[in-house]
């Protein structure tokens, strides 16, 4: 958490670029954050714009849109530039758009993308030799025709001075990260409580993403095998016992895992059991060795030991993060180079 600290902690003016049919909750969501840490802290941390490309408000996919607007070179100094997306982006990531993202780019910005905002980095060539995420829907899609960028499943990613998130509610989450790099948990545990939030998602938090929707229909037979071992925890079936059920050959069933995850039935399965180990790490009051028989583990040792080959962390310090809180200062690379003058609007 500390690197991840470190890249945002410099940030405090931002902007969001929505597009046209943009999802209002994804902005929302992430807008919410940066106002409550404000009114918590009683002082103007961060200040937010809403830009578009002629400073005209444009209509999110519910039909309603923010009151006020403003272009790139009318919104002043910013730290970051979040793209703000919606199921239709592809409709409205045009040349303009393109241009716009990478003048801001050469500005030294940080650069992120809400939701499917990602899509309009993508094809824009600012994420080539980049990490990022976007929502599930896209990213099969994307990752077939850009293979210069490293899509990761997770909630959140941040890459040096890029920025993405997956949709929904999953913005909360990330912006938190950023409060937290400046400000400490204190002020992040404050605003989750206003929120009604159990927990903080971190970078280790993956979107869920139905193996169905991720391998396509043609891969019924790999599907059935994925559901069969996620109703199978506690007692988890062989690669054998799997091969039979869904009447395959366990030669079958180990190539489809090779060619079509790249992994071997077992890495699967064990990863599936140690993602639910930590989901009731984080959200139940089970005890380690509860949840280590749970999830099929014969010892607790075994199960302390495959987590952290996983997670690089023991399920017990999953559960008790260290007491030291660094407070951070703004990161030079992350500060804007305002002594050049700005590029001429597009």
């Amino acid at each position: 958490m500390n690197e991840v600290a470190t890249k945002l902690s410099g940030i405090r003016r931002i902007g969001f670029l929505t597009l046209d049919e943009y999802t209002m909750i994804a902005v929302s969501s992430a807008i919410e954050v940066l106002r409550m840490a404000n009114r918590l802290s009683g002082q103007t941390h961060y200040s937010w714009t809403i830009l578009t490309l002629d400073g005209k408000p444009v209509p999110s996919s519910n039909g309603m849109s923010y009151a006020a607007a403003t272009t790139y070179d009318d919104a002043g100094d910013l730290d970051m530039v979040l793209v703000c997306g919606g199921t239709n982006v592809a409709n409205f990531v045009g040349e303009k758009v393109i241009h716009l993202l990478r003048r801001i780019a050469r500005d030294g910005v940080v650069l992120g993308g809400l939701c499917t905002g990602t899509y309009a980095l993508v094809k824009s060539g600012l994420l080539d030799g980049y990490k990022c995420t976007i929502h599930w829907e896209n990213m099969a899609g994307l990752r077939e025709f850009h293979g210069r960028v490293e899509f990761q499943e997770e909630l959140f990613v941040i890459d040096r001075d890029r920025v993405t998130c997956t949709g929904g509610i999953a913005p909360i989450d990330m912006m938190l990260t950023l409060v937290r790099s400046s400000f400490g948990k204190t002020l992040v545990a404050e605003i989750s409580n206003q929120f009604i939030l159990e927990r903080v998602r971190d970078g280790y938090d993956r979107q869920h993403i139905p193996l169905a929707a991720r391998l396509g229909f043609s891969q019924g037979a790999l599907v059935e095998i994925a559901a069969l071992m996620e109703a199978n925890f506690e007692e988890p079936l062989t690669a054998v016992e799997l091969a039979n059920l869904a009447g395959l050959s366990l030669r079958q069933v180990q190539r489809m895992f090779r060619d079509t995850l790249n992994t071997t039935p077992t890495k699967y399965y064990l990863q599936l059991r140690l993602r639910r180990a930590r989901e009731l790490l984080l959200q139940s009051q089970m005890s380690i060795t509860q949840i280590s028989v749970s999830c099929g583990f014969q010892s607790t040792c075994h199960f302390s030991k495959s987590y952290r080959a996983l997670y690089g962390r023991t399920p017990r310090s999953e559960r008790q993060p260290s007491e030291a809180e660094p407070v951070f200062t703004a990161s030079p690379s992350l500060r804007r180079d305002t002594s050049r003058e700005r590029l001429p609007s597009i």
